[in-house]
């Protein structure tokens, strides 16, 4: 190759490169006007958003399913919810319950009745009512001492399970579903029992921490007209599985936080019978220890008011008159309490009082 030809194929290299730079150069000013323009007008106009992007926003997955990814949005959105693990007393106290409903519905339904709690969460009242699988029961629960409700949910899977077992259905057979008709009497009857036992169980499982009676109010299969709480308010969830050998379903208790804050102190404890800052056998000793202390008291014969001058002018040998008659009330004092009651009298030769009463605290304080 000749020395002419390299020099042309560089030229054509150099001029090439220049054309690709200024192509270049063109495109991002292009991309950039352009960028700007679409910016102006979605500033400038109303743009509604296509669905794909409000998803995409609320970090639902590309599917269009349930599944979300933790964003901030949720996490700002659940950031108020109460965690359950707060309250340590609760774990104690449903695996109580579970022991006790389980040995109750089995003698109530002469079978092979087992529960199982599936998980305790915290979750919002409007998100759950919005989640209930339907068809279901609905029953509303009050506490009297705490003056608030609660929900239990038991889905059709269970009931007819028991209402098969109550009247009769052959072990190792499914029950009957048929979809679409209303719950029946005999139905809305039977389950209003087991709703018994439940709440009767539930109540011997806060017996140990707190006094509390639940009384069962109404039956709904609407989940709107088992409303107790407000939809933003926090409430926890505890699902339980009942299984009946091949047969059985799910029940699920909802306790709003507002319902249990009467007793939140007692479930902050970390097992039955804590007492917050305080040891029986530490106040025993205390107490022993009180009764042994020494303590001054002193016998008021008399109090009198007189000027800071009159003070600064007694003198050594000078007589005081105290104005206490023979038989007339003193008082026994320690610090500013007055103590007991008595007499003066003289033993001897010395003046003495005679306890007549020891007083109370509340006497010891109207009397000062």
């Amino acid at each position: 190759m000749s020395d002419e030809e390299d020099i042309d194929d560089d030229a054509v290299a150099a001029e090439w490169a220049a054309m690709a730079g200024d192509d270049s150069d063109e495109a991002l000013e292009a991309l950039e006007s352009d960028d700007d323009d679409e910016m102006a007008a979605m500033m400038g106009s109303d743009r509604v958003l296509a669905q794909d992007e409000i998803d995409s926003l609320l970090g639902f997955d590309g599917d269009g399913g349930d599944d979300r990814a933790t964003t901030g949005i949720q996490a700002l959105i659940n950031s108020g919810l109460v965690a359950y693990e707060r309250l340590p007393m609760l774990d104690i106290i449903f695996d109580r319950y579970v022991r006790m409903i389980s040995t109750s519905l089995r003698n109530f339904t002469s079978d092979n009745f087992e529960v199982s709690i599936d998980s305790m969460t915290s979750i919002r009242f409007g998100d759950y009512l919005n989640s209930i699988p339907l068809p279901a029961m609905l029953a509303v629960f009050k506490a009297e001492e705490w003056d608030n409700h609660g929900l239990i949910t038991i889905d059709s899977n269970l009931i007819y399970s028991v209402v098969d077992a109550l009247l009769g259905g052959r072990r190792g057979t499914a029950p009957m579903r048929i979809e679409g008709r209303p719950y029946t009497t005999i139905e809305h009857t039977l389950v209003s029992q087991m709703l018994d036992v439940m709440l009767f169980d539930l109540i011997e499982a806060f017996e140990p921490l707190s006094k509390v009676t639940f009384v069962l109010d109404r039956l709904e299969t609407n989940p709107r007209f088992a409303t107790i709480a407000q939809p933003s308010n926090a409430a926890l969830l505890i699902k339980m599985r009942a299984d009946m050998e091949d047969r059985g379903g799910k029940m699920e208790l909802v306790l709003p936080y507002a319902t249990i804050e009467p007793i939140r102190e007692l479930l902050l404890q970390r097992y039955m019978g804590e007492k917050f800052g305080r040891d029986s056998i530490w106040e025993e000793h205390l107490a022993k220890e009180l009764l042994l202390t020494k303590v001054p008291i002193e016998a008021v014969l008399d109090e009198q008011i007189m000027t800071l001058g009159e003070a600064m002018g007694m003198e050594v040998g000078q007589t005081l008159m105290l104005d206490t008659v023979v038989d007339g009330d003193i008082y026994f004092r320690c610090g500013e309490i007055n103590m007991l009651r008595g007499k003066v009298g003289k033993a001897g030769r010395y003046v003495a009082v005679k306890i007549d009463e020891v007083l109370d605290a509340k006497e010891a304080m109207l009397d000062d």
